[in-house]
């Protein structure tokens, strides 16, 4: 980094932004304090790097590889230990199709294994019998038309038929299916239904089969989205839950709760259940209402005078402000409009605790909805947003194509865009439900946050604009744009730059910004929070961005505006001493 042209063209390296760094994340800073420097690392193939921050720790499964794997893992022990593959696939229904633990358990005792599981070392063969007697129904039948289990009891087709159907029309159960004999444990496996269930009931049979190799094994899940078909592989202990169906829903692989970094699982779950709890409820009725001193029904009162008529059957009157009766009241008690014995009866504190206590859910009342509203905003936004890629992918993109001859594989950039747009609006909603947990004492944990938070939004806005509203131009054009070129650098740009700001904000707060010291009445801040770099480092190795943040008694906390000058063209805040914009290129 070397070199003093850092200029963010994004056919060179998509991925050198003015905001944050790559993939190294928190980088410290050069005297060697821990810093949330978000630093620069550029790279010399930016598709490289784009494919590295995609690399997975999870598999899609569709149908097709689950049934595919299911009978891998069922050759694959049939093999090892030498039994039919419907031995094999009852051993792994019964060790949660765990092909290691199977081996483990068989070859440590195998006489042990096959008695729980319920087959028999030795196949017991049918009387050789011309009549066998059934042991269900007690009619002697031809022995062609008896069949048993490896344990040799015999029954009919009829009453084999008749157990298995009705094992199967009950549910997953079948699949743990024993000998109808009631002293007998023997399992009735896949080649039996096979053998004697119709074909509507073979088909329930390996559904359930199928479903029970996703649900029983702890490496994989169902994706939660409603209707989807697809199961997920995941490498445990491999960092980030955040797992990307082919179906396009998002969710967390730990909680399956929709993807929610930087938020643990722990906060969504309480998070979710405020937002569809009881509690907000009666905290507006505590903030807004008050309960008729007759009947006790919670009366909200929006505007008007002091005079309160409660809805019928009750229908009593009484003065709002101290809640006595009004025939009390009149022109010597205030009038219409106010309460003389509410006066001196809050003056003598006969109202404190109600008052103390109204007050309280108020407040809280209010700072929840500060926080709901903004999360359900940006996720509006995101629905927004998902429908726009939409409808670029269906048919805008191949009309700016034409408009501007230039092929489809050379505009990826604006759908690039707008997916880094859907997730950043994710990210974005979720830190509302991170700040409202975030504890009202940590004064300057939450002073940082929010400055980084405001950051987020306002580069997310800045990419978001230039997506709808910039690119709405070239699509309006009847004519090949000259500066569509400048078009293509300015938004590569800005999605390379919200990319990695994000990148490093999810790893700040997933950190608990535990760099950020403790709020004091006369220090100030450790030096990791009082000079945070948010521009990261440019190639020259000096601080690109200029926004930092100070503290100072414990209270303050803003931006050095002396120091950097805001481009026209982009509204991104520059070092005073650079020329040119660092985010497009705009000359000062």
């Amino acid at each position: 980094m070397d070199s003093e042209d850092d200029m963010h063209d994004a056919n060179d390296s998509a991925d050198d932004d003015f905001y944050s760094g790559g993939e190294a994340g928190l980088a410290a800073s050069d005297d060697g304090d821990a810093d949330y420097d978000f630093a620069d690392h550029d790279s010399d193939d930016s598709g490289e790097l784009f494919s590295h921050r995609l690399q997975q720790n999870y598999s899609i499964l569709s149908e097709g590889d689950i049934k595919q794997r299911q009978e891998d893992d069922i050759n694959r022990v049939s093999t090892v230990l030498s039994i039919s593959k419907s031995e094999a696939c009852v051993l792994l229904r019964n060790y949660n199709w765990s092909v290691s633990k199977v081996h483990d358990e068989w070859f440590a005792d195998e006489e042990h294994v096959r008695k729980v599981v319920g087959l028999p070392e030795k196949h017991n063969e049918l009387p050789n019998d011309r009549e066998v007697t059934c042991g269900i129904c007690f009619e002697s039948c031809p022995r062609s038309s008896m069949s048993s289990a490896a344990c040799g009891h015999p029954f009919c087709s009829t009453c084999w038929r008749g157990y298995i159907s009705t094992a199967i029309n009950d549910g997953p159960g079948c699949l743990m299916l024993r000998c109808p004999d009631p002293s007998c444990v023997a399992a009735v496996g896949q080649d039996m239904v096979n053998l004697l269930a119709d074909d509507e009931d073979k088909e329930k049979y390996g559904r359930y089969l199928r479903r029970s190799y996703i649900e029983d094994n702890r490496k994989t899940k169902w994706c939660p989205a409603p209707g989807c078909e697809y199961a997920v592989e995941f490498v445990m202990g491999s960092g980030s839950y955040d797992v990307n169906c082919n179906c396009s829903y998002g969710f967390c692989w730990n909680c399956t709760e929709e993807a929610h970094r930087p938020v643990d699982c722990a906060t969504v779950s309480k998070w979710i259940l405020k937002n569809s709890a009881e509690s907000e409820n009666m905290n507006w009725i505590l903030a807004n209402s008050k309960p008729c001193p007759k009947c006790k029904r919670p009366i909200e009162k929006n505007q008007g005078c002091m005079h309160i008529t409660c809805t019928p059957p009750c229908k009593f009157e009484f003065c709002w402000l101290c809640l006595g009766p009004w025939s009390e009241h009149g022109e010597r008690t205030g009038g219409f409009y106010a309460c003389n014995r509410y006066e001196a009866a809050r003056q003598e504190g006969a109202y404190d605790e109600s008052e103390r206590r109204r007050e309280m859910a108020k407040n809280s009342l209010e700072r929840y909805t500060h926080y709901y509203e903004r999360w359900a905003a940006n996720q509006s936004s995101r629905q927004k947003a998902l429908g726009d890629l939409q409808s670029l992918q269906n048919d805008k993109l191949e009309k700016l194509s034409d408009i501007q001859s230039q092929p489809e594989s050379q505009l990826k950039f604006i759908t690039e865009a707008w997916l880094q747009i859907v997730e950043c609006r994710r990210v974005l909603k979720w830190t509302y439900a991170y700040g409202f947990y975030l504890p009202e004492h940590e004064t300057a944990k939450r002073q940082f946050f929010e400055y980084l938070q405001g950051e987020a939004e306002s580069g997310l806005e800045r990419l978001h604009q230039c997506a709808e509203k910039e690119l709405q131009v070239y699509l309006d054009a009847e004519s090949p744009s000259k500066d569509f070129n400048d078009f293509r650098t300015k938004l590569a740009g800005l999605t390379s730059v919200t990319r990695n700001y994000f990148e490093n904000l999810v790893r700040a707060l997933e950190t608990g910004l535990n760099d950020v010291g403790p709020s004091t009445s006369q220090g100030t801040c450790s030096k990791s929070t009082t000079s945070k770099s948010l521009g990261g480092k440019s190639k020259s190795g000096k601080n690109r961005a200029s926004s930092t943040s100070t503290k100072s008694g414990g209270s303050t906390r803003g931006v050095d505006d002396s120091n950097v000058w805001t481009c026209d063209q982009c509204t991104f805040a520059n070092p005073k001493s650079a020329r040119v914009c660092q985010a497009c290129d705009h000359k000062r």
